[in-house]
This record gives structure tokens, sequence and C-alpha cells, in this order.
């Protein structure tokens, strides 16, 4: 089957629906899911064109919501078209771009368009946006129409985001800011860390060797998050507007976060692959490429966060795909205290997971769970995306749960071919990605044009968890 062409059925002894693995043949009419049908009861009309995928696991697409895409304005990072070809690569059949770090960020409803009229063209997947709330954008002329215009939601800083034109939000702006939130079922993001005073035993990091990761990590503790964290939960539980906490790196606030969520807050959390995956104690000297905000922690805080993903206080995992160029990676003098941080692992998401989890108990339900359906339901997208049922479009990630494969730099479809995972070997092999019924990716070739269109996220009722 030629890649872009239409899909009208695909057939396989391994289709993922609900809790259960069976052989099935799913038909797509018109870029939906149209029926399942139990393999053996199906019979191919004239004209259908069936991808039988033999005994490869068929499950619904990952929908990855935490993406820096970067483009207009740091296309050198990263950009649409190949951003969206590494989530195509990697089964990811939708992404969700934060409103950082292109220039402008997204922030006001002129510069959402302008990111829109950037991406249009370019997007071999489907594409959503954040939008983003800074000093000065958290009154109703600015949120109020960026929602109606269909942003997912908005993400905010507590901390200097890296770049000078997302600055960190005051006390003052965040209550402003929820009080326009009230009632639109939107939901607000938080970047969860918080500068700290200044004490003899937090400069220490400030002579200690640059090029040692336990410096860095020394000058990031896990007290930034949970005094973040205790200001998200405090304003989550007053206006009862959706929070969600991106990338959690400590398990330490985990209990706070609780108690915040049974006293009644509609608080969602995720963390990534990069915190799952890596461990601290094992990150060499001067190898900035693994540097990242908030930081990889250790291994037993990392066993801590399986944990949690286990019991269900960590509702889902994503990337945060955050690229730069090489140079403001400082690999040369290896110094984690100049270098950008920021992992970039969009395209392996699924089998960066899988390579972890199918060693932790967890099984391919879950993997639906945490990449694709919770992501999908925090940006409004759980009526098209993140299921196998009618009705829904019909994105879906072929792949091969059991075979290995090495990463290298040949195989990176990103800009940058920065990794902290380059030569190792992962579990769970893509072999073909559908979007809405279309072949977009197949055993390491992609559709000649860009299929993938831009998602404006309806105005949802107000939702209370």
């Amino acid at each position: 089957m030629n890649l872009g062409a239409t899909v009208t059925a695909v057939r396989s002894s391994r289709v993922l629906l609900d809790d259960k693995v069976l052989p099935a043949v799913i038909v797509i009419k018109d870029g939906k899911i149209h029926e399942i049908i139990p393999r053996g009861e199906f019979s191919a009309d004239a004209g259908f064109k069936v991808l039988d995928v033999g005994d490869s696991v068929v499950m619904p697409g990952i929908v990855d919501c935490h993406v820096h895409v970067n483009e207009p304005g740091r296309s050198s990072w990263e950009g649409f078209w190949t951003a969206t070809r590494a989530a195509a690569a990697g089964g990811v059949t939708t992404i969700v771009d934060m409103p950082l770090n292109s220039i402008p960020p997204t922030t006001t409803l002129d510069h959402f368009n302008e990111k829109l009229r950037e991406a249009k063209g370019k997007c071999f997947v489907d594409t959503a946006f954040w939008g983003g709330v800074i000093p000065g954008n958290e009154v109703e002329l600015e949120i109020r129409p960026m929602i109606q215009a269909g942003v997912a939601g908005f993400k905010c800083f507590l901390i200097h985001s890296g770049v000078e034109e997302f600055p960190p939000v005051t006390d003052l702006d965040l209550h402003r800011a929820m009080k326009q939130l009230q009632g639109t079922g939107s939901v607000l993001l938080f970047h969860a860390e918080t500068e700290l005073q200044q004490t003899t035993e937090r400069n220490e990091h400030l002579h200690l060797d640059p090029t040692e990761y336990s410096t860095f990590l020394q000058s990031r503790p896990d007290l930034m998050e949970i005094e973040a964290i205790q200001t998200v939960t405090e304003l989550c539980l007053h206006y009862q507007v959706r929070c969600h906490i991106v990338h959690l790196s400590s398990a330490k606030p985990l209990k706070q976060i609780q108690a915040a969520r049974q006293a009644g807050a509609p608080l969602t959390v995720e963390t990534t692959h990069h915190y799952l995956s890596l461990c601290a104690e094992k990150i060499p000297a001067g190898a900035t490429q693994f540097k990242c905000c908030p930081p990889i922690r250790d291994s037993n805080n990392q066993a801590q966060l399986w944990s949690a993903l286990k019991a269900g206080h960590i509702d889902m995992v994503v990337s945060d795909h955050s690229p730069c160029t090489p140079d403001l990676k400082s690999l040369d003098s290896g110094d984690f205290t100049k270098a950008w941080g920021g992992i970039s692992s969009l395209q392996f998401a699924l089998p960066l997971f899988w390579s972890s989890a199918s060693k932790r108990g967890f099984e391919l339900p879950d993997v639906v769970r945490l990449l694709s359906k919770r992501t999908a339901q925090l940006c409004g997208l759980d009526h098209l995306k993140g299921s196998l049922a009618p009705s829904y479009d019909a994105d879906l990630v072929i792949w091969d749960p059991d075979s290995q494969f090495q990463i290298t730099e040949a195989n990176i479809h990103h800009k940058n071919k920065l990794s902290p995972y380059l030569g190792i070997t992962l579990q769970g092999v893509v072999r073909a990605t559908i979007v809405r019924g279309r072949l977009v990716y197949q055993e390491g070739s992609f559709c000649p044009e860009p299929l993938g269109k831009h998602l404006l996220i309806p105005q949802r009722k107000h939702q209370a968890s």
C-alpha cells in the first residue's frame, strides 16, 4: 500500500480493544473508525484497501500533549515539518504544541493566529496548541479570545522559563488568570518550580565543578517543586479551575497532590519518559545532553514515580520534547550550569515507555491509558482521539512490542540529533502510523506530503474533575 493512501480496513491478530487483545478488523470510513469486526466475520468488499499487519499490535495512536516545536522564531531548534515527522515515526498521531519557545510565544490571539499560519502545510500528524499566561496577558482581552479561537488551554511558569519573552507569573497574575478561567472548562498548566531563598547551603553548588551532574542537581532541589506545587494546589482548591502539573520530576510532592485531589481539587499531573528512564547516578560528567528542568533525579526517586504511575497517582506520561541547537547544549565545555535544559524524545516515547514499563508489570492497556487516553482528555480531544471505537478518528499505531532497535543519529527524525538515548537499545518497533485513515509512515518512510490538520478545541463546559 502506498504511503499517503487511504486505508479502508486494518487487519491484525492483535488489536487492542479496551483491556483485551483480540484478532479483529478495523473498518475505516471518511477518516473515522466505522466499525470493529471480529476477524473471522470480516468479508472485504470490492474496492476495500485492507492493510493486513499480521500479528503486529494495533492500538490508538499516541497523543503527546507536551511538545515544544519552536516555530516560528526558533526554527533552527525544531519546526513543524521535522517535529511531526518524528512524531509519525514514533506512532504519535497527535501533538499539542507548547506556547514557548517560539517567537512570538502563543500568548495573544494574534500570536496564536501567526502560529497557525506558520504551521499550515507542514504537519504530518494532527496538531493542537496550548496558549500561554505571562504577566500582562492574564486579562479578559487575551485569555477568553484564545479559548474561543481553539487553544487547548494555557501554560504558565512559576520560575524563569529560560527565554525572556515568556516570563514567570506573579501571585497577582495567577489570581487574575484563574478568575478569567473560571467557568470556561479550560485548564491551566504549571511549570511547578519556584525560586528558593538563598542560604549558605543553597549557595554551595556555586563553588562546585559545573561539569559534574551533581552540581546541577543540587541547584534544583526537590523543595523547588514542593513549594511550587503547594501554590498550585491552593489555587486549584480555591478557584475550582482545572489545573495540571507538567513534567513532575520529584516524587516528594505526590502526597500533597493526592491530598488536594481528595479535598476536591480538579488537579492532574504528568511525568516524562526521561524521569522514568534515566537516573542521576548514571549521568557522566560533562554529558549536558541529559540536562532538563526540573532535573533527572536519583533511582530511588524514579522507583517512586513508577509506583505512583501504577497506583494512578500520576495521570499520564509525555515527552516534553524540548530541542535546541548543539551550541546551546555547551557540549564542548560540558558545563551543566550554562547548557540549555531540554531533552528531545518525541519519536521514541512509545518504546522508551514500553522498554521500562513492560519489566514493571505494566501491560498494553496501561500504555493506551497513560500515553493516549489521559493525554487526550487533558486537552479536550477525548471525543476524537485516544480510543479505538466507532466515530473516533482512525488514528492508529501499528507496532511490534517484542522487537528491539538501537537509537542512532541515522534513525532520528527531529532536526537536531542531540539525545541522551544515542546508542541505547529499546524494545518496541513502530511499523506504521495511520492518521485519520491515511498511511503517513511505514517502515522508515513517510507520505510524500503532510496530511496532518490543526485541531481547534471547542470551548468546554465547566468541569469539576
